[in-house]
C-alpha cells in the first residue's frame, strides 16, 4: 500500500499546492504588516482590498474556465469595452440603472462570442482570446477614443469606494464574497463542477459519460464575460472614470494568480480557495511594492516571474514525485 493511500486525509490536504499557498499568503501578510511602512493600516488596508477586487472577480469564472483546459485572454479587453460602452451610454443621456444591466448583457455577448469560436468552430481558445484581446480594446477605443467620462452618479461611486460601518471593509466586498461562495459551491459541491473537471481531465472521457463539454465550455465563456463586464462596471465606478484602456493589462494578473493558486494550466486540477490565496498573495505583493515607491514595469516583471513559477514548480515536483516512485517499484 503506498504512503498516499495510509496518509490521512487531512495530512494529503495540508500537502497540497493550494494549501502551502494559503501558508505563504499569511507569512507575506505578517512580514509586510511589519517591514513596510503604512502596509498595515486600516487605509492601506482598504485600498489592498479594492485593488484586488477586480482580479479576483474575473479570477472566480477564469478558474472554471482553465480547470476545463481552455483559457480567456480576452477578460481585460471585455472590461474596457464594458467601460467604454458605460462611458458612451452615460453622454447620451441614459440611467445609471439601465447602463449597468446592459454592460452585463454586452459582457455575456462578448464572452458568447468567444465560445462560439472555440466549441463550435473548434479553434483553440488560446489563439481565439488573443485575438478578441485586440478586437475588444480596439472597439473600446472606437466608442470612447482616447477621452474619458467622469461624473456618475455620487450615490453609486461612494458605495464603492466606501466601507462598511466606516471600517476598513470596502462595501463591494459583499458581491464579492456572495460570488465566491455561489461559484466555490458550483465548482467544488455539484455535478456542474464535477463536469468541469471532468472535461479538463480527459474530454474524451467525459463526452462518454454524457458530458456535453461544448455546451458546457460554452457557458463558461458567457459567464466569464458577463463577470468581466461587472468588472468593468466596478472598475469605472470607482475611479469615477470610463476609459477605454481600462483594465489594461489586468489578464496577466488573473492568469497569474488562478494558477499561483494551484489549477493546472492542462486542466482538470485546482480549488477556488487556492486561487483565492493566489490572488490576496499577488494583490498583497503588488500592494507592498507599490508602498516601496516601485514601478508598474517592476511590478509587471514580479507578475511575469510568478506566473512562471506557479507553472514550473507545480510541474517539477509532479515529474519529482513520478521518478521518486518509479525508483521505489524498482
Amino acid at each position: 500500500m503506498s504512503d498516499k493511500a495510509t496518509r490521512p486525509a487531512w495530512l494529503s490536504r495540508l500537502a497540497s499546492w493550494d494549501a502551502a499557498v494559503i501558508v505563504v499568503t499569511i507569512v507575506v501578510l505578517v512580514i509586510a504588516s511589519g517591514a513596510v511602512e503604512n502596509f498595515g493600516t486600516s487605509r492601506n488596508f482598504t485600498f489592498l482590498l479594492l485593488d484586488l477586487l477586480p482580479i479576483a472577480l474575473v479570477a472566480l469564472p477564469m478558474t472554471f474556465v482553465v480547470v476545463t483546459g481552455e483559457i480567456d485572454l480576452s477578460v481585460a479587453s471585455t472590461l474596457g469595452l464594458t467601460s467604454a460602452v458605460m462611458g458612451d451610454l452615460w453622454n447620451r443621456g441614459m440611467t445609471i440603472e439601465s447602463i449597468i444591466p446592459l454592460c452585463l448583457v454586452l459582457g455575456a455577448v462578448l464572452g458568447a462570442l468567444n465560445g462560439f469560436f472555440v466549441t463550435v468552430l473548434k479553434l483553440p481558445s488560446l489563439a481565439v482570446t488573443i485575438g478578441t484581446l485586440a478586437l475588444y480594446r480596439g472597439l473600446a477605443f472606437v466608442v470612447l477614443g482616447d477621452s474619458a467620462v467622469a461624473d456618475f452618479p455620487r450615490d453609486y461611486t461612494s458605495w464603492v469606494t466606501g466601507t462598511i460601518s466606516d471600517g476598513p471593509i470596502p462595501n463591494v466586498l459583499i458581491p464579492l464574497v456572495v460570488l465566491a461562495v455561489v461559484f466555490g459551491v458550483v465548482l467544488h459541491a455539484t455535478p456542474i463542477g464535477r463536469a468541469v473537471f471532468a472535461a479538463g481531465a480527459n474530454e474524451q472521457a467525459a463526452r462518454f459519460a454524457g458530458i456535453r463539454v461544448g455546451h458546457l465550455k460554452f457557458w463558461l465563456y458567457v459567464v466569464s464575460g458577463a463577470v468581466a463586464g461587472l468588472a468593468g462596471v466596478l472598475w469605472t465606478l470607482r475611479y469615477s472614470s470610463a476609459r477605454a484602456d481600462n483594465g489594461f493589462g489586468l489578464e496577466l494578473a488573473v492568469v497569474a494568480a488562478v494558477l499561483l493558486g494551484g489549477v493546472s494550466i492542462f486542466g482538470g486540477k485546482g480549488t477556488l480557495p487556492g486561487v483565492l490565496a493566489g490572488v490576496v498573495l499577488l494583490a498583497t505583493l503588488q500592494n507592498a511594492l507599490r508602498l516601496q515607491d516601485v514601478s508598474n514595469e517592476a511590478l509587471n516583471i514580479v507578475t511575469g516571474v510568478l506566473l512562471i513559477i506557479s507553472v514550473l514548480l507545480p510541474n517539477l515536483v509532479t515529474r519529482t514525485r513520478a521518478s521518486l516512485r518509479r525508483r521505489a517499484t524498482t
